[in-house]
């Protein structure tokens, strides 16, 4: 019966994705290793053209329930006087992908100096968005075809929708202001809120979201070097909240980086309920990084679902010659 309460729970999440119950967008933990997915106002903040890598198996309790992935590009172009961006993220829900979600997005955010060393990024994103139903019935099962006895032998009620397939634009808007060692954001996604549904149309909440945090050098001397060759070890603080269809997200927490290695602790939670500990490792060397954490859940679900899985690379490549030397922004790399 246990393995049953498992299926019946993803084909229960499934069902509330086609119908569009408070759809909530996919969550990476790994936040500034997948920054355009963050705030599009990220497009081009290492200056150095980067490309981004982000898989995320969340829930593997439940038969491959949710599995995600995003690749991203961007640099910054002096002539633009801004960075341009491409992401492109899936997500698949349910063994065998019963509900996939496909997202091709392109961004442009534009920089400008305020006070000294003070700047302002500001940002949009157009993204085309396909979502698709797999209603294969060797796939597509249903809680009420489900025998306590003998499994699935049951007739189902549900009734296939007359598309199984959602093509729509998005759009998306972002800020960044920052520092020499501070930054502070603000993104708004679904800003003209398409419709999703598969039965009837169901409207996407728009998503909100805000972070903030800094970097405190730890060493006496900011060149500082220790003989095992680590470089100035520096923490930081960072929080972020998002807002979407009616329920509130908080995460916050710190990166302890000590180049090359870097750890980081966050918790996630929303307003009254609790919903994971991560815990994250990563290095970097020079034009490449890796890192992975996990989700500990500590919520309700946390004894059928298990955790989160999450695994990102990050490759810098080398700055085009530029007429005047552009600073990046300096936050962390996870």
């Amino acid at each position: 019966m246990k393995k049953y309460n498992k299926i019946t729970l993803i084909l229960l999440l499934v069902t509330l994705g086609m119908q569009g119950v408070k759809a909530q967008d996919v969550g990476f933990s790994q936040f500034f290793a997948n920054p355009l997915y963050l705030n599009p106002a990220f497009a081009g903040s290492k200056v150095a053209p980067r490309i981004s890598l982000t898989y995320r198996s969340q829930w593997p309790g439940l038969v491959s329930a949710f599995s995600s992935a995003s690749a991203s590009y961007d640099q910054y172009i002096p002539d633009l006087h801004g960075g341009i961006g491409a992401i492109l993220m899936t997500d698949k829900m349910g063994d065998h992908g019963m509900l996939n979600t496909n997202m091709l997005g392109a961004m442009y955010s534009f920089r400008f100096r305020v006070h000294e060393d003070i700047y302002v990024n500001l940002a949009l994103q157009a993204s085309v968005v396909n979502i698709n139903l797999n209603w294969d019935p060797n796939i597509m099962r249903w809680p009420d075809q489900i025998d306590a006895n003998c499994g699935w032998i049951n007739l189902t009620s549900a009734t296939q929708p007359d598309k199984t397939s959602v093509i729509y634009p998005d759009f998306a808007a972002g800020a960044m202001v920052y520092g020499p060692a501070w930054y502070a954001g603000f993104a708004a996604h679904h800003l003209s809120q398409p419709s999703q549904g598969f039965y009837s149309e169901d409207r996407v909440p728009i998503k909100f979201t805000a972070n903030a945090g800094g970097l405190i050098n730890l060493a006496e001397e900011r060149r500082r070097q220790s003989p095992l060759g680590l470089g100035v070890p520096v923490i930081s603080p960072n929080l972020i909240y998002q807002y979407q269809g009616g329920f509130h997200y908080f995460n916050y927490g710190l990166y302890l980086d000590w180049m090359p290695f870097l750890v980081g602790a966050w918790y996630r939670h929303g307003l009254e309920n609790p919903d994971a500990f991560i815990f994250m490792v990563g290095a970097q060397h020079d034009y490449f990084k890796v890192g992975y954490s996990y989700d500990v859940t500590v919520s309700e679900l946390s004894n059928s679902v298990l955790g989160a899985h999450e695994i990102t690379l990050g490759f810098l490549l080398p700055v085009p010659e530029q007429k005047h030397k552009v600073k990046a922004i300096r936050c962390p790399s996870f």
